[in-house]
């Protein structure tokens, strides 16, 4: 009886700790997105110098 207890508990905590890592998870995915859509500015066109074959910002 007091390993199914046992093991009872052990299953209670796994699954607190899981949900606690889901929480974390998608509250570090929303800074990230917050972060991304803040700096999503645009950042020019890429054009590349026939002579010498580099690629600059579009002026």
């Amino acid at each position: 009886m007091p390993q199914l207890i046992i093991a009872a508990l052990a299953g209670v905590a796994a699954a607190a700790a899981y949900r606690m890592y889901q929480n974390e998870s998608d509250r570090v995915g929303r800074t990230l997105r917050d972060t991304e859509d803040k700096t999503d500015e645009s950042r020019g066109t890429l054009v590349r110098d026939p002579e010498t074959g580099e690629y600059r910002l579009k002026q």
